[in-house]
């Protein structure tokens, strides 16, 4: 014999499946929720196992019969049948809009008529955002307040920051309804401190929203920083030589450009030029030019020294430039800016080349050249002098004597002439020779 505690239990379980049997209705439609972009299309489905000889129907938000059976009974061409049938009534609706939101009905007509419902959700897609405040150019140093806004997006969408690949945290977003009631306008603020590296940033607001479907959706700025100047000097040729033409260029950069330039010469009163060209010439360099040169380059950020040590010789020399720039201090009021306003670089002397030989210049060939030829002629000069003076030594004059013959065996001069052949006669006779 059972017991009796089980004989209660199956009771109890046989009459709560007999108790769902009777509650399940065969004829009640079911339907579920739906949710689609605006634009897109939505399918709406309602089925029933027992229809007990009955037709279904489909009506929209505003309780007006879309299609009965395969009857329509509103004239709108985005509403279409997909399938009807006994058991089934399935419609579609395309280019959906935000007023096709809300719960579309599902009916069937038994006695009692038996309804089903189903949410159709339409979201908003977010309009391109757009930033505002990078309109004008910001000095360096100081904050920089951008705006980021989106409208259309129904829920309300969210925004992030880039400046460049680095995310940045916004400050605050704040989010209103549209006009339409339906919509949302998101507005995300954000600031930070530039510098003159984020001059030419790219800024990009992005919204992210479900209907974009794990699309991005953007927009990028190029931020504008103005920073102060800065300055070198550059030698054209590089290793500048007597007699040959030498430009300084003044090489000024920031944003904006120095678009003025004053050159001095350290020692000298007056400047050498101020005008908007960078650059200072030299047509023939001589060594009275040697010394320091001061390029002072201004822009509406302020003004930049920059040096360079000019030492003119006749063999090539290495420029000791000052590749580091001074800021000058801001002329006051009514003091122009000048030499003695001028900050003093630090200097900077490159290593020595290892193998410099000395080319002489131009000018020094030349005095080389006229120097040769004339010590050749001196040299032939003298050669021609000593050559003349020994001859004439050596060849002072020679006398050739013929004296009487006979002369030599007297005894002595009185006899010589007695005996000396033509007597006193012959003595006219003599013959004297110059050679």
């Amino acid at each position: 014999m059972q017991p009796p505690t089980l004989g209660i239990l199956l009771l109890i379980a046989c009459f709560g499946s007999a108790r769902g049997n009777l509650s399940r209705d065969e004829s009640q439609p079911t339907t579920s929720d739906e949710t689609v972009v605006a634009g897109g299309t939505v399918v709406l489905k309602c089925q029933v196992e027992d229809p007990d000889d009955s037709s279904l129907q489909w009506s929209n938000p505003a309780q007006q019969t879309l299609y009965f059976g395969e009857k329509r009974a509103l004239r709108d061409n985005r509403i279409q049948l997909e399938r009807s049938t006994p058991n089934e009534l399935t419609i579609s609706i395309s280019d959906v809009v935000l007023a096709d939101e809300g719960e579309y009905t599902c009916s069937i007509f038994t006695m009692p008529v038996r309804t089903a419902k189903a949410l159709v959700t339409v979201l908003g897609i977010p309009q391109k955002p757009q930033i505002f405040g990078h309109e004008q150019p910001i000095d360096e140093e100081k904050v920089a307040r951008l705006i980021c806004r989106s409208s259309g997006s129904k829920p309300a969408a969210k925004l992030r920051w880039r400046k460049g690949n680095r995310e940045i945290k916004d400050s605050g977003t704040e989010v209103m309804e549209d006009p339409n009631g339906k919509t949302f306008t998101v507005t995300s603020r954000v600031e930070f401190r530039v510098t003159k590296e984020d001059n030419e940033v790219e800024i990009t607001c992005t919204v992210d929203h479900e209907s974009l479907q794990n699309s991005e959706r953007s927009t990028t700025q190029r931020l504008q920083v103005h920073y102060k100047p800065t300055a070198k000097i550059e030698p054209h040729p590089q290793y500048p030589r007597e007699g040959e033409k030498l430009q300084l260029q003044c090489d000024g950069q920031g944003n904006p450009i120095p678009q003025e330039f004053l050159w001095e010469k350290e020692g000298s009163d007056a400047p050498l030029q101020l005008s908007s060209d960078s650059v200072l010439i030299f047509p023939f360099l001589n060594k009275s030019d040697s010394g320091t040169y001061v390029c002072t380059a201004t822009s509406s950020m302020g003004s930049v020294v920059a040096k360079y040590n000019l030492d003119v010789s006749d063999v090539p020399q290495l420029p000791t430039p000052h590749v580091h720039s001074t800021p000058a201090p801001p002329p006051g009021p009514s003091q122009p800016i000048s030499h003695a306003s001028m900050a003093s670089a630090p200097s900077f002397t490159p290593a020595p080349i290892q193998d410099a030989s000395p080319v002489p210049s131009t000018s020094s060939t030349y005095h080389a050249m006229i120097g040769g030829v004339v010590a050749v002629i001196v040299f032939l000069l003298l050669s021609l002098l000593i050559v003349l003076g020994h001859y004439l030594i050596r060849h002072k004059g020679t006398y050739l004597t013929h004296e009487a013959k006979g002369s030599d065996d007297a005894p002595d001069a009185d006899t010589a002439i007695i005996n000396a052949e033509g007597g006193q006669a012959g003595g006219d006779d003599k013959k004297e020779y110059f050679i």
